[in-house]
């Protein structure tokens, strides 16, 4: 991943809502949400939502499929592991034990896959 990159997809999760919204999407997995759904999970006012998901889309982290008449929103797990691997790409300058615990997040991230969306509406 270029520098360029990491700053748009950073740029696009510097914002509690857009943030909130991709963990959203990212916990949902390959089937993705509908965005009234998002909207109501978020208490967030549709066109705010939508202004937000179009500069997470912009940045490559999500994607937008039509069905019927519903816009179904998935994160891009591949732009998100090219992003977590920049800002790991350097890290513990050769002392392990400092990157120790993001071990045990990558885990426990795995055990909750499909699991954590409820607890999302709260954050």
């Amino acid at each position: 991943m270029e520098m360029t990159s990491a700053v748009a997809s950073l740029s696009a999760l510097a914002h509690g809502g857009r943030l909130s919204a991709f963990r959203m999407l990212v916990q949902a997995g390959a089937a993705g949400l509908p965005a009234g759904e998002i909207a109501r999970c978020l208490k967030m006012l549709p066109n705010s939502l939508s202004s937000h998901l179009a500069i997470l889309d912009k940045a490559g982290l999500i994607h937008a499929r039509r069905e019927g008449r519903s816009i179904i929103y998935t994160a891009d797990y591949g732009a998100m592991q090219e992003l977590l691997g920049f800002l790991l790409e350097d890290c513990c300058g050769g002392a392990p034990e400092i990157c120790a615990p993001l071990g045990e997040i990558f885990a426990r991230a795995v055990a909750c896959h499909g699991t954590c969306l409820p607890e999302l509406e709260t954050a």
